[in-house]
């Protein structure tokens, strides 16, 4: 059953160094206070997974918290390239990053393969593309009733899981609406997971039609942090800051100025900073 603990708690107990760590949101939703926490504590040497790593991923890299990660797609969406990222693969700065690239397809099937707790996904995919040829992890399989060609990747199992929710009630169980991406399946295929919410409340509500519930005892701890998605959008709550993207381009570029940056509003702050970013909560149903 789920602890609603701390955020601080939440890490210290969950996240150790040298985990396979996936945190997951599709645009929407995604867990920069719990990373920032992750980074606040000194966490290291964590193989870091996801399906579009953004600017939390470039985060983590750029502190050195990172030994390697595997992805589907790398990027500043709408901007531009990952600078730390970058800096990590062509310079080893701050330290060398592996890196396995996937398909999207194939990242999603995988998280349902680890999800279900077998041993790898298999889908059609890859056919035509070049990234079987650097991705040894990227096999084919042949089906024994039609004798169909197919790709197989191995099963994504996490030690943990972090994502960031609307609500979740005081038993922990979490209600996750709109875009609501991989996160269902990356929670179920992990060892541990953390969930961030931008509120507790009695009851969940009717949910949306476009929504999930995790119940408590599929997740393992549930944190209050309101704002916990910013500077991405959290459906009801408040919209992506475009502008915070595109001043990351700027921010990232340099060594020097992505430091300070991270000492001023990751070492020097904490979770209750991203609360002034929770705007509205949302409407009650009727």
């Amino acid at each position: 059953m789920a602890k609603i603990v701390s955020l601080a708690e939440a890490i210290g107990d969950n996240v150790r160094d040298g985990d396979t760590v996936a945190m997951e949101g599709f645009t929407h939703l995604i867990p920069y206070a719990a990373g920032h926490e992750v980074i606040r504590q000194g966490r290291k040497d964590l193989f870091l997974v996801r399906m579009t790593p953004d600017i939390l991923y470039d985060q983590l890299i750029g502190v050195g918290a990172a030994r390697g990660m595997k992805f589907s797609w790398g990027g500043n969406p709408g901007v531009g390239s990952l600078h730390r990222f970058r800096d990590a693969v062509e310079n080893q700065w701050p330290r060398p990053l592996e890196i396995e690239e996937h398909s999207h397809a194939a990242m999603a099937n995988a998280y349902e393969a680890g999800a279900a707790n077998l041993p790898f996904a298999m889908l059609r995919g890859y056919i035509g593309a070049d990234l079987p040829k650097v991705n040894a992890s990227i096999k084919q399989i042949t089906c024994p009733f039609t004798s169909e060609v197919l790709a197989a990747v191995p099963a994504i199992r996490p030690d943990v899981t972090i994502i960031h929710a609307q609500r979740a009630d005081r038993k922990g169980n979490v209600l996750i609406e709109g875009i609501v991406g991989v996160q269902k399946e990356a929670v179920l295929a992990a060892k541990r997971s953390i969930i961030t919410v931008e509120e507790i409340v009695d009851e969940l509500a009717p949910p949306s039609p476009n929504s999930v519930v995790l119940p408590t005892w599929a997740v393992t701890a549930v944190s209050h942090v309101p704002g916990g998605a910013f500077p991405s959008y959290a459906h009801g709550y408040y919209p992506r800051s475009n502008a915070f993207y595109i001043g990351w381009d700027e921010i990232a570029r340099d060594r020097v100025s992505f430091t300070a940056w991270i000492k001023e509003n990751v070492l020097d702050a904490g979770p209750e900073d991203f609360a002034r970013h929770a705007g509205r909560k949302p409407a009650k149903a009727a």
